[in-house]
Parts: structure tokens; C-alpha cells; sequence
């Protein structure tokens, strides 16, 4: 039996201990690689439902808003107005809706790339509201008048004194304004926190 726990090693022994660093080594990248799983569903859950909640508002406004009146929200300070948009986010850059269809392409390219490394929360947030966003805008692009790559996106949010919008681009500027706040404290997607 003294032999036998020898062999096997008990929790004394100092030969165990490099076995069971390895076995806590290949444990913690276990856990990371469930964790990092879980960040990527939250990631696809937080741009399922902005792309959704894009998607059918829109659908809504090209039913029933589309060449009506305005309706007013808050006075004249808030509107529902549905326009088509062929430039970027807020209406600019109207002649360069090729472009900003590649650029949302690419986007979306390069967070689904920036997925496999993500340990995040709060990345895999800002993540999913910029990928719901980017393809909320980019299935306009793709699938509405005048045509693929050049289709206008419908815009409805109207506040006094500002370009109307939808709730794509506001997921893309609240993602966007997120990973400013988190670079600025130093934590990466990968979960890692630097001070430079």
C-alpha cells in the first residue's frame, strides 16, 4: 500500500505537486475556454437582439411610416420620420455608399476574427452591439433600393437640431463609445488589463 501511494503520490509529496500544477494548468485552460464560449454567446445574444430589434423597427417604419407625416414624440423635440439614407451613419457621406458597404463588411470580418480570443464581459457586449449594428445597416445596404451594395438604409429617429437615425446606428456608437471607455482603462478583449 506504501508503495502503491508512492507510485500514485499523495498530496505531500512534493512529485505531485508538479503533476497536479499541470493538471491545474490544463484545468485553467479549460475553465478560460468555457469562459471565453460563454463571452462569445453573449456577444452573438447582445448582436442577435440589436439586429432584431433594428431589423423589425424598420419594418415597421417602411409599413406604416413611409410617406406619412411625421409623428411627433416629444413635442417637435423628438420625431418618428422615415427617410433612406445612402451614406454612413447620420446621413454623411452620401456619394460613398459602396464604400461604407465594404467598410461594414470588413467590420463584421474582423470582430467575428476578434471572437476567438475574447475573455471579456464587457468586450463581448460592446462586440455584439457593433456586430448587430454593422449588419442591421449592411442587410439595408444589401437588400433595399436602389440596388446590392448601393441600398439606402431607412432612417426613423428624428431629435430637433440632429440627423435622424436608427437603432442600428445607436447600437454601433454606444459599441463604439464602450470600447473607447474600456481601452482607455487598459483591458483587452482577452481579458488581460495593462497600464501603459
Amino acid at each position: 500500500m506504501a508503495e502503491a501511494e508512492r507510485i500514485i503520490g499523495t498530496p505531500e509529496d512534493p512529485d505531485v505537486e508538479g503533476v497536479d500544477e499541470g493538471g491545474s494548468a490544463a484545468a485553467d485552460a479549460a475553465a478560460r475556454g468555457g469562459r471565453g464560449k460563454r463571452k462569445i454567446l453573449v456577444l452573438l445574444a447582445v448582436a442577435v437582439v440589436a439586429y432584431l430589434l433594428d431589423l423589425a423597427t424598420k419594418m415597421i417604419v417602411v409599413a406604416k411610416l413611409e410617406h406619412q407625416p411625421p409623428i411627433d414624440v416629444i413635442g417637435d423635440w423628438l420625431q418618428f420620420r422615415a427617410i433612406r439614407n445612402a451614406g454612413a451613419a447620420f446621413g454623411f457621406g452620401e456619394a460613398f455608399t459602396v464604400i461604407f458597404t465594404i467598410i461594414a463588411a470588413g467590420v463584421i470580418v474582423v470582430i467575428i476574427r476578434l471572437a476567438r480570443k475574447l475573455h471579456s464581459l464587457p468586450w463581448a457586449v460592446a462586440l455584439g452591439l457593433l456586430l448587430g449594428g454593422a449588419l442591421g445597416n449592411l442587410t439595408d445596404r444589401l437588400f433595399r433600393a436602389p440596388g446590392v451594395f448601393e441600398g439606402a438604409v431607412v432612417d426613423f429617429i428624428a431629435p430637433k437640431h440632429f440627423a435622424v437615425f436608427n437603432l442600428a446606428d445607436s447600437a454601433i456608437v454606444c459599441g463604439g463609445i464602450l470600447i473607447v471607455i474600456l481601452s482607455f482603462k487598459g483591458l483587452d478583449p482577452d481579458g488581460t488589463v495593462h497600464k501603459d
